[in-house]
């Protein structure tokens, strides 16, 4: 039996929200799974993320493929570079350095996208003010 991490799709109409499910690979989008291992919300600001990293890495051990949206939630929470750490052997030092810098990163980067929505949002309420 092929497992895929996959999203299912919950909620209403128009106001979506997505388990994170280990499903058979011949089974519906929201049909039939064999475990729900997180929740994610798109439409919070920022979009929440909440997984359960151990039943994902049992998962993963286990042979099952996450799909290309699942395995960017993972890069986006860090599993992905936790797996790489643990798969490489690195001493405890090193990992804990590669995962602070990713953390300082990722801070960086939400940073400067404030910083952008800031300066998009000051730029349009000028033109707004600019008399005809």
């Amino acid at each position: 039996m092929a497992v895929k991490l996959r999203l299912r799709r919950m909620g209403k109409k128009k106001q979506p929200i997505y388990k994170v499910v280990a499903a058979d690979a011949r089974s519906p989008r929201d049909g039939k799974f064999l475990e729900a291992v997180g929740i994610y919300n798109p439409l919070t600001n920022p979009h929440t993320i909440d997984l359960k990293e151990d039943r994902i890495n049992y998962w993963l051990d286990n042979g099952a493929q996450p799909t290309d949206t699942v395995k960017s939630l993972f890069n986006q929470t860090g599993i992905n570079l936790k797996r790489d750490i643990a798969k490489r052997k690195l001493p405890a030092e090193k990992a804990e350095a590669l995962l602070k810098n990713w953390q300082d990163s990722k801070e960086a980067s939400a940073q400067k996208k404030s910083v952008k929505k800031k300066k998009k949002a000051d730029t349009q309420e000028a033109k707004t003010e600019q008399p005809a």
